[in-house]
């Protein structure tokens, strides 16, 4: 069996890749609805619809668990999947999100006034505040900023520009004297930029990137859960599936992915 990562559209393939380095050994499916993309425009109905699919897809293509690496339908859908279609359909399988490993790294971290980006969506849900205030961290403040002009930026390859834009909302904070010692990079996306700001604000500013924790996440998962660990295939196979294909795609994967996983 595989282990299986759905998203939106791209993005998420930068934790897939992430997660492939960390534990290599396994096979691994992808599944990107690009033929929706963005969801941050969708309905919370249009977008379980769409997730529920890729889940199903990926399931059908033999995956024992999928991660839910977009973060609008990590706090849209996770949980209504979770509790209304695994218990019926495919009692025996696993879907995880993005969300808790990140606010479990947050509240690790005891920073106490943290900056996130993200999507507007995932910014209205307010997800990352209730898992935050599940686990009573009331010192801890999250300003969530929905970003939605980094994801085309980041997508063209222009990372210089989206990385100005960033730096420019941190410094906005920094010179009106609130503090911020936290950074969420809560799209998938967005974690190309962790590497640029971490060499702007040092060990000032500690950035939360998806693609460095659900790697270590992941694999402290599998350890737990021994039954799951052993129904999955060790061939090393990966297979990228794209609900619509563009021709700019395959340049972007090529650099994505730097022409191969691991």
């Amino acid at each position: 069996m595989k282990i299986g990562f759905f998203d939106s559209g791209l993005g998420g393939l930068l934790i897939m890749k992430a997660v492939v380095k960390h534990i290599p050994a396994y096979d691994y499916e992808y599944y990107g609805d690009t033929k929706h993309l963005p969801y941050g425009e969708k309905t919370e109905e249009e977008i379980y619809a769409f997730t529920k699919a890729g889940v199903e897809h990926l399931f059908e293509k033999d995956c024992a668990l999928v991660v839910i690496a977009c973060n609008t339908a990590s706090a849209e859908t996770l949980r209504r999947l979770q509790d209304e279609f695994l218990p019926v359909h495919y009692p025996e399988r696993k879907i995880l999100g993005v969300i808790i490993p990140v606010v479990e790294e947050v509240v690790a971290s005891h920073c106490k006034r943290v900056l996130m980006f993200a999507t507007q969506r995932t910014v209205s849900s307010g997800k990352y505040h209730l898992e935050l205030g599940k686990r009573n961290e009331l010192e801890t403040k999250i300003e969530a900023v929905a970003t939605p002009d980094l994801v085309p930026l980041i997508e063209n390859g222009n990372i210089t520009a989206a990385n100005a834009i960033a730096q420019t909302l941190i410094d906005e904070r920094l010179e009106k004297g609130v503090g911020v010692d936290g950074l969420i990079l809560g799209c998938t996306h967005y974690t190309v930029l962790a590497e640029p700001l971490r060499k702007i604000y040092s060990t000032k500013i500690k950035i939360f990137s998806q693609t460095e924790i659900i790697p270590e996440k992941l694999q402290e998962y599998l350890e737990k859960h021994a039954e799951i660990e052993e129904e999955l295939d060790t061939d090393m196979k990966r297979n990228v599936f794209l609900t619509e294909h563009r021709e700019d795609y395959d340049q972007y994967l090529q650099t994505l992915l730097e022409g191969r996983f691991i």
